[in-house]
């Protein structure tokens, strides 16, 4: 029997997007403290699983190392969790007595969630939590080269959350995988949201369908060395983020840029801890076989070692290496180093001082048009401003590595697998994303002064236009004498006869 599958694949995702409809209506009654207990039973239960589904993943994608898979895994299930244990999400989440206002935190609705090859494990944890977390229903469309990994994981939390209440349909994910059951997901006329962390391919098909994006993006991610940073510490930084997981995550660099005046220091430290600067030649050769034609990347080629890389490109490197660096002098669109490569292999820039850094620095974030995240390793606490002030980027990281500081690891931004881009166009956000990104504000406001009180706060220039267009836009009888006296006086009449 010949089967269709993308409109099978069509049909399951309909079935999915309004049984989840339905189920979150229900969770959306949950007190906070009842969501909570949930997203503890989950983390509970995948933790126990935490190396075996690293494990698999490694497997089944052939992306990274499984032990620092295993490390993202337990940072989500512990970091990450305790996090979570101090917001409020849902009902009143914060109150003003003084002033009367109160903020009342409400969940989206259903929200489709795509999630990346190279972290699909901790990444699908990570939005199962927070999207708990935060009273809402989430669908997951898995990738299809990490299917079988986050179907395992994903039918442990189901089974986890539904033992602790959670209504059946509010984790659910598609069985049969094609383009257009994804695309039918995140077109739903219930859909309220599409949470993509590192799927490009699908980011054009989910603007198109009319709904609110958060996209996880990655992008050129460049470290600056400024020549005030301490150089030894810096370049352990890079070296350390670069390596994690073969160099895959989103936030890890994909760029150095170098201060003159340090560039011969910062050299022999990259050597001495573990770099290896490829010839011209090597580079080009590197650049071919990673980068295909229509701009695709050779999925063979990332996430692997450096050693590994460049076995497959025909030359040797001495042992201990395990980054691979290519010297570049221009950002260009004709230059494939300028690119994001999720791999441990780093595009290094020389420039004449910081002011001339800050511009290659933008070149390098805007060319693939992201803005993830960029570094810069200084103690100038006003170049360090600068930076700050100009890069269209959507976190600023100092002195950190780039990987673990994005991540919250080793900064105080919030723990999180999905980090928002900062180029406006590709995502409603670049928030570490939260539970906070998953619900909107009801604000409340108690009335706290009269109309007749309107002419005492209102600057006198001010009273004219604002009575005027309370009156145009109606009001009680009872109101309208006291504004048309309040308009009277600002135009300086005061004969009660004379209509306004």
């Amino acid at each position: 029997m010949i089967i269709d599958n993308d409109l099978l694949s069509i049909q399951e995702a309909r079935i999915l997007a309004e049984n989840a409809f339905e189920a979150q209506k229900r969770l959306a009654t949950f007190p906070q403290e009842t969501l909570d207990a949930i997203v503890e039973c989950v983390a509970d239960a995948v933790q126990e699983h935490a190396q075996a589904l690293a494990v698999m993943s490694h497997e089944e994608t052939d992306y990274g190392r499984w032990q620092d898979k295993l490390a993202k895994n337990r940072f989500v299930c512990g970091v990450a969790r305790r996090h979570l244990r101090d917001i409020r999400c849902v009902g009143i989440i914060g109150e003003d007595r003084q002033n009367r206002i109160m903020d009342i935190g409400v969940p989206l609705g259903v929200i489709v969630a795509l999630c990346p090859a190279t972290s699909p494990i901790s990444t699908t944890i990570y939005k199962t939590l927070i999207a708990i977390k935060s009273g809402n229903a989430i669908v997951f469309s898995p990738h299809p080269r990490a299917r079988k990994t986050m179907g395992k994981v994903l039918d442990i939390m189901i089974e986890a959350a539904e033992s602790k209440g959670l209504p059946e349909g509010c984790l659910a994910y598609l069985k049969t995988v094609t383009p257009s059951g994804t695309a039918e997901l995140m077109g739903h006329k219930v859909t309220a949201l599409v949470l993509n962390t590192g799927v490009p391919d699908m980011l054009q098909a989910a603007h198109g369908a009319g709904k609110s994006v958060i996209y996880g993006g990655t992008g050129n991610g460049p470290a600056f060395i400024e020549r005030t940073a301490d150089i030894r510490q810096a370049v352990s930084d890079i070296i350390a983020s670069k390596t994690f997981d073969h160099g895959i995550l989103p936030s890890a660099e994909q760029s150095v840029v170098v201060d003159s005046c340090i560039a011969n220091e910062v050299k022999c430290a990259l050597q001495c801890q573990g770099a290896y600067f490829m010839s011209e030649a090597e580079s080009l050769t590197f650049a071919s076989r990673f980068f295909l034609s229509g701009g695709r990347t050779n999925s063979q080629m990332v996430g692997v070692s450096a050693k590994t890389l460049a076995k497959h490109l025909g030359f040797s490197v001495p042992d201990g290496v395990t980054v691979l660096i290519a010297e570049r002098k221009y950002v260009s669109d004709s230059d494939p180093f300028s690119r994001e490569m999720l791999c441990p292999v780093l595009a290094y820039y020389v420039e004449d001082d910081w002011m001339h850094a800050c511009e290659k620095c933008i070149e390098l974030l805007i060319g693939e048009g992201t803005g993830h995240t960029l570094v810069i390793h200084s103690t100038d606490e006003a170049v360090i401003r600068q930076f700050a002030l100009k890069k269209p980027v959507g976190r600023m990281l100092v002195n950190t590595p780039a990987t673990f500081g994005g991540m919250g690891v080793t900064t105080n931004l919030f723990p999180a697998m999905t980090l928002g881009s900062g180029s406006a166009g590709y995502g409603i956000t670049s928030d570490n994303v939260s539970p906070l990104n998953l619900i909107y504000m009801r604000k409340v406001g108690y009335g706290v002064r009269t109309v007749a009180a309107m002419d005492e706060d209102v600057p006198k220039n001010d009273t004219l236009a604002l009575g005027k267009s309370l009156l145009e836009g109606g009001c009680s009888d009872d109101n309208v004498s006291i504004i048309r006296r309040i308009l009277k006086e600002a135009i300086g009449v005061v004969d009660s006869s004379t209509d306004i």
